[in-house]
């Protein structure tokens, strides 16, 4: 799957001055309205969940170009601005402790949609996994501080996240209708300042057979992966061998037993489970590796830049018709957006040329 979108993300402190937060909650109003009207609800999911776009519409809302805030700030004047009985767009979750109110607003905005039980359970199921992926299963070192689900009256979905270490932010985008399987490659595009240099990807199609064996140590049970890891603990391996410790305590130990006594039928199932983060996750992996030769992916997944990249064709030339189309419909929108003054679509239209420059 293709992987896209890295931007200057920096992280800066405070928030957007309510006077132009509320020029942007009225400008993505306007926008939203349009290209739903035009494109359709699932169109604009689409967009939301691609990085390139995504971008541009922050700019257009008034945002810093490269600030991490275009993330939180023009998800938050999503939520305020769209009308689910209007667009018939739920957004749920957002910032901080908010984002863990998401399965709740996932349920009150469901029912007044009057989706299935089984929809609404599959919905709740998804914003859980995207959470617990990307914390987990992609380990970049960044945490996860912003959870947001879109979803429309049909049960698609869509997802923008975003982690921080301690100097930039990363953003993670998602697509129901992209999304074959939660733990394969999974993600429309995942966006940061840099590609770190060693990153353990679970998701990647290069980890495939080391997810399948964790899935095997997991349902072989606890006392076989202790005889392992007391076998690893007598190993000892060159310094420029890429192993990282094995530091299982009796609590994690317990939370595989469990794990054990459930029998998961697939590695995303095992993910699925309460307890099973990080440490867990990524000692299954150096195991495969150890004992069994089989090596997870450690590269980053972040994979192109639009902010420092691609005129010169490096790494990839960029696809014109794509960024000429998302161009062409918020320069659509924003000229259509009735309600908009003369002044401020004036101020849209060029802060979108000069995103372009």
């Amino acid at each position: 799957m293709q992987r896209t979108g890295i931007a200057e993300l920096p992280l800066h402190s405070g928030r957007a001055p309510r006077w132009l937060f509320q020029r942007m909650v009225k400008l993505s109003s306007e926008i939203s309205k349009i290209i739903i009207y035009e494109y359709g609800q699932e169109e604009f999911l689409k967009r939301i969940s691609n990085p390139f776009w995504f971008q541009a519409f922050s700019c257009v809302l008034g945002f810093d170009w490269h600030s991490s805030g275009t993330t939180t700030t023009t998800c938050g004047a999503l939520k305020e601005a769209l009308s689910l009985e209007e667009h018939g767009i739920a957004i749920c979750g957002g910032k901080g402790r908010t984002s863990r109110k998401t399965p709740n607003e996932i349920e009150k905005n469901s029912e007044i949609l009057s989706l299935s039980t089984e929809k609404i359970e599959n919905l709740i199921y998804s914003s859980k996994m995207a959470a617990k992926v990307d914390n987990s299963c992609i380990q970049d070192n960044y945490h996860l501080y912003h959870h947001t689900f879109f979803f429309d009256e049909k049960g698609n979905w869509a997802v923008v996240q975003q982690g921080m270490n301690e100097n930039f932010a990363r953003r993670y985008h998602w697509l129901s209708s992209k999304v074959k399987s939660f733990v394969s490659e999974p993600h429309s595009g995942i966006c940061s300042e840099k590609r770190e240099k060693k990153v353990l990807d679970m998701t990647a199609k290069e980890s495939e057979n080391v997810r399948k064996i964790s899935v095997d140590l997991v349902n072989d049970g606890p006392d076989h992966l202790k005889r392992i890891f007391n076998e690893i603990e007598k190993l000892r391996m060159p310094t420029h061998h890429p192993i990282y410790r094995i530091d299982l305590g009796k609590n994690d130990l317990n939370v595989l037993k469990k794990a054990y006594e459930i029998q998961p039928k697939n590695y995303e199932e095992l993910i699925s489970l309460r307890g099973i983060g990080p440490k867990k996750v990524r000692a299954l992996a150096l195991i495969s590796e150890l004992i069994y030769g089989e090596k997870p992916s450690w590269k980053d997944p972040v994979k192109f830049s639009f902010a420092h990249g691609g005129k010169d064709g490096y790494p990839f030339p960029v696809k014109r018709k794509v960024y000429d189309s998302s161009i062409k419909i918020l320069e659509d929108a924003i000229g259509q957006a009735e309600k908009l003054g003369r002044k401020e679509k004036l101020y849209a239209i060029k802060r979108l040329h000069d995103f372009l420059k």
